[in-house]
């Protein structure tokens, strides 16, 4: 369950007219809070932005699934799923699964929040970015430059 302040945080960023991923963001932001104070971990910082995400999804964020090609068939079922959730209102979690789920994570270590860890992702997502996006972006631009 999100904390107020963060859901007051995205309606903000919302009226702001920002984009879903920055509105995401807080919620990713409140889930590295959440490793960093202890109260459960993340076996990656994948794992841990996917949480955040997800989170994101369920509040009602318009956030839409990763496209075919860009995350597993598991991960966009899950986001699928995420988004379903937003619109059909809030469902307590069963009283068995939600501790369940707490506690795998609480064995997680903290190490995916670290500040090593975060410069390490954005670094690697930078790079995986600019082999696609920029290059042909670039290209692109030369082309339509020589054209004219």
């Amino acid at each position: 369950m999100p904390e107020k302040r963060t859901i007051e945080r995205v309606r903000e960023d919302a009226r702001e007219g920002k984009a879903p991923s920055t509105q995401a963001g807080e919620f990713v932001r409140e889930e590295m809070d959440h490793i960093r104070e202890g109260k459960h971990g993340a076996r990656s910082t994948k794992q841990a932005i996917a949480i955040g995400l997800s989170k994101a999804r369920r509040a009602g964020v318009k956030l839409a699934a990763p496209k075919k090609g860009r995350a597993s068939a598991a991960t966009r079922k899950k986001a699928q799923q995420d988004i379903k959730h937003a619109h059909s209102g809030q469902k307590k979690t069963s009283s068995k699964r939600s501790p369940a789920g707490r506690t795998a994570l609480k064995r997680e270590p903290q190490r995916a929040a670290s500040h090593a860890a975060l410069s390490k992702h954005a670094k690697q997502a930078a790079r995986t970015r600019r082999k696609s996006g920029t290059v042909t972006a670039s290209r692109r631009t030369h082309r339509r430059s020589r054209s004219k």
